[in-house]
């Protein structure tokens, strides 16, 4: 992991100004890759707001990227980290800022650190699409941080951890897959877990973002996951087989 992999979301921010302060922010701390996912603010508008409380990164505001929605912004990365403060018994466990950059130091591949929108933070649906969650411990009567001061708490974190590193991806070696490639993967898994009878009562969208977050985690490669998928097909064959009163070699 090094610098360069580590991807700022924003996920439908409304506050332009808040923007421009998250871009002094990622270049006081060497980070550079910013994407808009579905903002709310009109970008001819609010263009000088944000360029003056970039104040001198107003560099990393010109390279940003916007997508329409935010599956869209963290398809190309291995691991995807929402941050919230809200937990419960049957949301993700969660990371501290410093938990979750000692994790990415064992990771690969492009890592996305999604933030929410200013007033609500990330929902349900945005949540889901991340794989770990990580949330800032504060004041439990005051736990809300301002966007860019939530982005200054973990670009420190991740300055710390990797300023002083050269990339130590090694071509060819490990290049875990991609959320648009972990996809395919598990709907070739739930597929056959359907046809080995399981979702008969529901269930399957629960086990397939379980999945995507454990493959993601896991840092699977194509190779690895091709090969998964070739276990988990060959054993609803064997299945199939049996229930048929038939041998792996079709007797």
């Amino acid at each position: 992991m090094h610098l360069s992999n580590i991807i700022i979301v924003l996920s439908r921010p409304s506050e332009p100004g808040n923007t421009g302060a998250v871009c002094r922010v990622m270049k006081n701390l060497r980070l550079s890759r910013l994407r808009l996912a579905k903002p709310e603010f009109n970008f001819e508008k609010s263009d000088t707001v944000i360029r003056a409380r970039a104040v001198h990164a107003a560099d990393v505001w010109e390279s940003a990227e916007t997508f329409s929605s935010l599956s869209e912004a963290v398809a190309d990365c291995a691991i995807v980290i929402g941050t919230t403060q809200r937990r419960g018994q049957r949301r993700k466990q969660t990371m501290t800022p410093g938990e979750t950059v000692s994790f990415l130091k064992s990771h690969s591949g492009n890592a996305a650190i999604v933030f929410g929108n200013e007033r609500t933070g990330l929902d349900t649906e945005e949540l889901n699409l991340c794989n770990i969650a990580s949330h800032i411990p504060a004041n439990a009567s005051f736990p809300s941080l301002n966007l860019s001061h939530a982005v200054l708490v973990y670009a420190y974190e991740l300055y710390k951890a990797f300023a002083d590193q050269t990339s130590t991806a090694v071509k060819g070696k490990w290049v875990p897959l991609e959320q648009n490639e972990i996809k395919p993967v598990v709907k070739k898994l739930t597929d056959e877990l359907k046809g080995l009878g399981f979702y008969k009562q529901g269930g399957r969208e629960d086990q397939e973002r379980f999945f995507t977050d454990v493959i993601s985690r896991a840092g699977l490669t194509k190779k690895e996951a091709a090969y998964f998928s070739l276990i988990v097909g060959k054993a609803g064959r064997l299945n199939l087989n049996v229930s048929d009163g038939r041998t792996d070699d079709g007797s």
